[in-house]
């Protein structure tokens, strides 16, 4: 695609969503979190993210407001097929230098991937650039969420052995649980509760606050992951108490506010 920033061209390597019910978690806990981090305004419709290298070598991430064209790429690749993402330039809205995310794939026969100077993309900014795995914080704790939400089983399994008893007691899991509560009684922004199809009458639930992030699945269990316990996952209690409502319950209330992709 041509590059609208310096006139030359920009070599796609990937592209992600950046939607109310679809976008890279480790920008925010919410979609709006996540389109200020950008510099974006949080339409309805959201963006997509076209990121790849321009002729010399540098990382671009390109924000377009061309959704349906970035979501047919996206799942063209997904099935394995080949699909020319080439955004009309009238559909840009931003140019930024760097990657939010970590690529291991580059273009052949241009310089190693690289960022641009600091200013070349006019926002004065540093360039994007991908989260530090070595310290445990908010985006590491999204992130663990979404690693539970792709393999479900596995840490299903591991620490659903628990039964969720030792976790009942944690004050952390205690206000994360009241503070999901406090959503369906005050709608809160748009992509903090989301909701995926995950096979045939189960659907994967996701919910972040405030140094707290959800994962569950229906009629299965629950999990929390939380700021101030790094690497840890707890499970929700299948039963309600204390105020608290059950895994059963928490969800039934979550489904009346949470998004779904279309």
């Amino acid at each position: 695609m041509s590059d609208e920033e310096g006139g030359g061209s920009l070599y796609v390597l990937s592209a992600v969503l950046l939607t109310p019910t679809q976008f890279p978690t480790l920008l925010g806990d919410d979609f709006p979190e996540a389109c200020g981090l950008l510099g974006v305004a949080p339409t309805a419709e959201g963006y997509g993210l076209v990121l790849g290298q321009d002729e010399e070598g540098a990382r671009w991430t390109v924000v377009v407001d061309d959704v349906s064209l970035v979501a047919a790429a996206i799942a063209s690749w997904d099935c394995g097929m080949e699909y020319d993402l080439s955004p009309d330039e009238r559909s840009v809205v931003l140019s930024l230098a760097g990657w939010p995310l970590e690529l291991t794939v580059s273009t052949p026969g241009i310089p190693a991937p690289h960022d641009p100077e600091r200013g070349a993309d006019g926002t004065g900014r540093v360039p994007l650039a991908p989260p530090s795995a070595e310290a445990w914080g908010p985006v590491q704790r999204r992130l663990g969420a979404d690693q539970i939400a792709r393999e479900w089983a596995d840490w299903r399994e591991r620490v659903a052995e628990d039964g969720g008893a030792a976790a009942a007691a944690h004050p952390g899991l205690a206000r994360a649980l009241r503070e999901a509560l406090d959503y369906t009684r005050q709608p809160p922004p748009p992509g903090r509760v989301r909701s995926a199809f995950a096979g045939e009458g189960v659907r994967t639930f996701r919910a972040d606050g405030p140094g707290w992030s959800l994962v569950a699945r229906t009629g299965d269990a629950a999990f929390v992951l939380l700021d101030e316990e790094p690497g840890g996952v707890l499970a929700v209690p299948h039963e309600a108490a204390d105020g608290l409502p059950g895994v059963s319950g928490l969800l039934d209330a979550l489904d009346q506010v949470a998004v779904r992709p279309a």
